[in-house]
């Protein structure tokens, strides 16, 4: 019987899968406030499977010019982005705060770049690298390439909303936290790894893919 895959790099073609999720003041990441950006890192253990592993979080100061929508904050059940006690920090800082530990992993682990993890992942993509543009900082993460959760639970469960995937994979899930861009994100990567543990990889195909 061949051996397991116990390296990250190895499961998933040299990217390394993060989990992101953006909490928002509308739908355009152009002119739409980042409110919250939250990332959480997975790790592969000795067997082979894989697991959540340190959550990061920033409150996120709207950019200057940026429009804030009253029903999506209302939403996500932030009445004013800018009060002191969100303690909220810039673009630039927040995305250094949640890139710093992807870099750090990229190093540990030999993975060549980080490949985001979502659950409407182009969503989160798309904030988080225009605020990347603004801010002038450079994104750990693929351009396009994404693995994204909705497709994913919807071939393994049938089910393409977040809380109801969660809870079909046997994951609790408390509606009075959703929609924190933390609590989220762990959700979401616990999924994602619930699925990825479903279907291990072969080894003889990571020796043969040359």
């Amino acid at each position: 019987m061949p051996n397991k895959i116990t390296h990250i790099k190895d499961r998933f073609r040299g990217f390394l899968p993060v989990v992101v999720d953006v909490e928002t003041a509308g739908f355009d990441c152009k002119t739409h406030a980042l409110i919250e950006i939250a990332v959480a890192t997975l790790k592969m253990d000795s067997d082979g499977m894989l697991h959540r592993d340190q959550t990061y979080q920033a409150n996120v100061i709207p950019f200057q010019g940026s429009k804030l929508d009253d029903s999506a904050l209302k939403f996500i059940g932030v009445a004013d982005p800018t009060h002191p006690f969100r303690l909220a920090v810039n673009e630039k800082e927040a995305l250094e705060r949640c890139f710093a530990p992807i870099r750090q992993q990229l190093k540990e682990t030999g993975c060549t770049r980080a490949i985001l993890v979502g659950h409407n992942a182009f969503f989160d993509l798309g904030f988080v690298q225009a605020a990347a543009e603004r801010a002038k900082v450079k994104s750990p993460f693929h351009q396009f390439s994404t693995f994204d959760t909705v497709s994913l639970a919807g071939l393994v469960y049938g089910q393409t909303v977040l809380a109801k995937a969660v809870k079909l994979a046997g994951i609790e899930w408390d509606n009075s936290q959703a929609h924190s861009a933390a609590y989220d994100t762990e959700k979401t990567a616990d999924l994602f790894c619930k699925i990825v543990n479903q279907f291990p990889l072969n080894p003889e195909l990571v020796e043969n893919k040359d």
